[in-house]
């Protein structure tokens, strides 16, 4: 029927009811098991019994997911020889586990696999045909040809039961290629019990290339994407998620958790909470931010705001994927001057293999005289990460580096992991807002 048809039904019963006020409309209502006759009263009851069950169960687990969040590990992976931060997720019927990157700047979740017989063994390899749930996303449907457009599906269809295929590219260079696929994913709620979410995007990677993808079973896209695991997850859960970075140099045994949904153990309360704008619309998939400048102590730096406009400059994103500080030009020069004023007398160094270009023997260097360094964001809130964070770590011993990387110009500006760690980070992405806080994240 169509809705103008319906509409006009609707309106002629009002009226009709609306003339006969007086009158009593009576329905009658009959029990369905009168419908079927030929069943007796002990299947009528099997049979209520069954579907009241199955309603229960459905009632249950909606409660279940509603009043739960969802919460998943999550650890450095220092001990991988990674600098990237690591999850757990449960793929397939049965379910199996695969170590994950956690990245906020990448749409795609993917693991490897084998498919029809096509496929390297890593560490952990799930294969596909040993999961009951798993389903490809063919190569002629809609979802291939536009939805999954924008995460490399490729337009090689050799019959129309062939599998979408993708090549997926990283900014590092590093790449993944497979088949797209359907599967379920347990979580592990809040309240301590699991749930099954069915029907989730996922990479089939047969073939990965590139030293951040090493050490990991496949990546866990979390960008603002309609086809992210953050849009399903944020769709059941609510629209909020959260993670709190621990320092990057722990080891595998120390963890903390990525949480959808509200977080129940959530030190996000004033006056230690700050709040700034996030935006979502800027530079999608990314979460953008509005920064309007850097200090060190009390003194703001001289950078041209245009280094922080979108269009003119490259604008900032907070990205769990990269584990340094990207700036551009502009920025980089005033932060690495204005930082290497004050660490005069040390010896600069240059370990072999390292990004970093200003790296110093801070091996009897007093940290406390090294000033606070403070992003600040559009609206008043300041971001003011531990001064580990920027002067950072290396694998030598006493050897420690400006955790910057030169961006170029026009570039956009990227706020690694390791500028993150030891805070919770809340993303509301109804309100279009980013909390964070100091935090031990243990």
């Amino acid at each position: 029927m169509k809705p103008m048809t319906m509409l006009f039904c609707l309106i002629t019963m009002f009226l009709i009811a609306s003339a006969y006020s007086n009158t009593v409309m009576r329905l009658d209502m009959t029990h369905r098991d009168t419908l079927s006759p030929i069943h007796t009263p002990y299947h009528r009851i099997e049979d209520i019994f069954g579907e009241d069950k199955r309603r229960h169960s459905l009632i249950s687990q909606k409660i279940k997911t509603t009043k739960s969040g969802a919460r998943m590990s999550l650890g450095s992976g220092f001990d991988f020889g990674a600098a990237q931060y690591f999850s757990e997720i449960m793929v397939g019927t049965p379910a199996k586990k695969f170590r994950v990157v956690v990245d906020t700047g990448s749409e795609l979740t993917w693991v490897n696999c084998r498919f029809q017989g096509k496929g390297k063994e890593n560490r952990e390899v799930f294969r596909a045909e040993g999961s009951s749930s798993f389903k490809t996303v063919g190569c002629m449907t809609k979802t291939c040809k536009v939805d999954l457009m924008n995460l490399f599906s490729l337009s090689i269809c050799p019959t129309p039961q062939s599998p979408c295929s993708y090549d997926y590219r990283y900014a590092d260079g590093s790449t993944a290629q497979g088949v797209f696929a359907t599967d379920t994913f347990t979580l592990g709620l809040t309240n301590g019990s699991p749930t099954s979410i069915p029907g989730l995007l996922i990479g089939c990677s047969s073939s990965t290339k590139g030293d951040s993808l090493r050490a990991s079973d496949g990546v866990l896209g979390l960008a603002f994407s309609d086809q992210s695991f953050t849009a399903k997850a944020t769709n059941i859960f609510g629209a909020k998620f959260s993670y709190c970075l621990v320092d990057h140099t722990s080891n595998k045994n120390i963890s903390n958790y990525l949480t959808f949904g509200s977080n129940p153990t959530s030190t996000l309360k004033p006056p230690a909470r700050r709040t700034a704008r996030l935006e979502l619309n800027l530079l999608p998939p990314f979460y953008a931010v509005s920064i309007v400048g850097i200090s060190i102590g009390n003194t703001m730096l001289n950078i041209p705001p245009v280094v922080w406009e979108v269009r003119k400059g490259g604008g900032t994103i907070l990205d769990s994927g990269s584990s340094l500080t990207f700036l551009a030009d502009a920025a980089y020069k005033a932060v690495v001057s204005g930082l290497e004023r004050h660490l005069v007398g040390l010896k600069r160094v240059k370990p072999e293999g390292l990004p970093m270009e200003y790296c110093f023997d801070t091996s009897k260097f007093d940290d406390s005289k090294l000033p606070q360094l403070s992003f600040h964001f559009k609206g008043g809130a300041r971001f003011a990460p531990y001064r580990k964070s920027y002067l950072i770590a290396t694998a030598s011993p006493g050897i420690r580096c400006l955790g910057f990387v030169p961006a170029g110009a026009p570039a956009p500006n990227v706020i690694g992991n390791i500028m993150q760690q030891k805070h919770l980070w809340e993303f509301d992405l109804a309100a279009s807002t980013l909390s964070f806080s100091p935090s031990t994240c243990l």
